[in-house]
C-alpha cells in the first residue's frame, strides 16, 4: 500500500480519493474548501493544512484541478511542490489540461528527479464514485507501470496513450465527441418532444436504433427520463457546462496546432459557450437540452 498525497477534492477528486482509502492506501488530502476535505476525511483520509503538508513524505502525489494554470502554479510557479515532493516519487495529474502545459510541468518534474504522468479521466461523477473511471495516460513505460496499481483502485479501464501529453490529446478528442453527441442528442429529443412524442419512448426507440449513443443510454438530458441522470436532479452534481466549454476550447487549440478540421467541435463549443453565458455555467452539461427547449 502506498503513501499518497491527493490535492483537489471536487466532484471527481473527492470520490477518487475515497476509493484509494477503501483500497487500503495511506491518503493525505488537501483542498481549498474544508467541506470537500471533510467528506474524504470521514472516509478515512488524513486532512492536511496545506498542499505542501499533503505531499510531504508521499510516494505518490495525485492532483485533480480545473485547468493548466492551476497545475503549473501548484507544482512549479506558485506552491512549488516539486521542491517539496521526495525525489523518486510519482506525480499523477488527472486534471484535463492542454498538452503543452503537461509537457512543460513534466520536464520540470524530471529535472527535480521525479516521475510525472498526465492521466485525465472519463466516466463522470458516477464513475468516480463507483471506481470505474477510464484513465488515459501519457508518460514513460516505467512511470505507467508504477502508476497502474494505484489507478486500478480508482478506475476500470486504464489506457497508455503514449508519451507525456498524449493522455491530454486523447481526452480532448473524447470530450469533443461527447459535447457533439450531447448537443445532437438534446436537439433530436427536443425535436421529437415538440412534435408530440413522449421523451422516454423516443429515447428507447433511439437507444435501440442507429442513433444509439452514450448520452441516450446513460446520461439522458431530458428531466424525468432517467432517474439517476443529472437532468432528473435539476442538472446538479455532474460535469459542469463551464468545464465542457473549457475542454471544447482545448480541442480547438489542438486542432489549430495540427491544422485538423473540427467544424462540429467548433459548433459544439459555440453552443455550450452561449449556454454558459446565459447563466448556466455551473449546471451539468446535459442542460444544453434546456437551450434547445427555450
Amino acid at each position: 500500500m502506498a503513501t499518497i498525497g491527493f490535492i483537489g477534492l471536487g466532484n471527481m477528486g473527492g470520490p477518487m480519493a475515497v476509493n484509494l482509502v477503501k483500497a487500503g492506501h495511506n491518503v493525505t488530502v488537501f483542498d481549498l474548501f474544508p467541506d470537500a476535505m471533510a467528506r474524504v476525511v470521514d472516509a478515512g483520509a488524513r486532512a492536511a493544512a496545506s498542499a505542501k503538508e499533503a505531499v510531504t513524505g508521499a510516494e505518490i502525489v495525485i492532483s485533480m484541478l480545473p485547468a493548466g494554470k492551476h497545475v503549473e502554479s501548484l507544482f512549479v510557479s506558485g506552491d512549488g511542490l516539486f521542491d517539496v515532493i521526495s525525489k523518486g516519487a510519482l506525480v499523477i495529474d488527472s486534471s484535463t489540461i492542454d498538452a503543452d502545459t503537461a509537457k512543460k510541468v513534466a520536464a520540470v518534474a524530471e529535472s527535480k528527479g521525479l516521475q510525472f504522468i498526465d492521466a485525465p479521466v472519463s466516466g463522470g461523477v458516477a464513475g468516480a464514485a463507483a471506481g470505474t473511471l477510464t484513465f488515459i495516460v501519457g508518460g514513460s513505460d516505467e512511470a505507467f507501470a508504477h502508476a497502474l496499481p494505484v489507478l486500478q483502485a480508482m478506475g476500470k479501464n486504464i489506457f497508455h496513450a503514449g508519451s507525456v501529453g498524449a493522455g491530454q490529446v486523447a481526452k480532448v478528442c473524447n470530450n469533443m465527441m461527447l459535447g457533439i453527441l450531447m448537443a445532437g442528442t438534446a436537439e433530436a429529443l427536443n425535436l421529437g418532444i415538440k412534435n408530440g412524442l413522449d421523451p422516454k419512448v423516443l429515447s428507447d426507440i433511439m437507444v435501440n436504433s442507429s442513433g444509439r449513443n452514450w448520452a441516450l443510454e446513460l446520461y439522458n438530458p431530458v428531466p424525468g427520463v432517467m432517474e439517476n441522470a443529472p437532468a432528473s436532479r435539476e442538472y446538479q452534481g455532474g460535469f459542469m457546462v463551464d468545464l465542457m466549454v473549457k475542454d471544447l476550447g482545448l480541442a480547438q487549440e489542438v486542432s489549430l496546432g495540427s491544422q485538423s478540421a473540427t467544424p462540429m467541435g467548433a459548433l459544439a463549443r459555440n453552443l455550450f459557450n452561449l449556454h454558459a453565458k446565459q447563466g448556466n455555467g455551473r449546471l451539468d452539461f446535459s442542460s444544453i437540452y434546456q437551450f434547445f427547449k427555450q
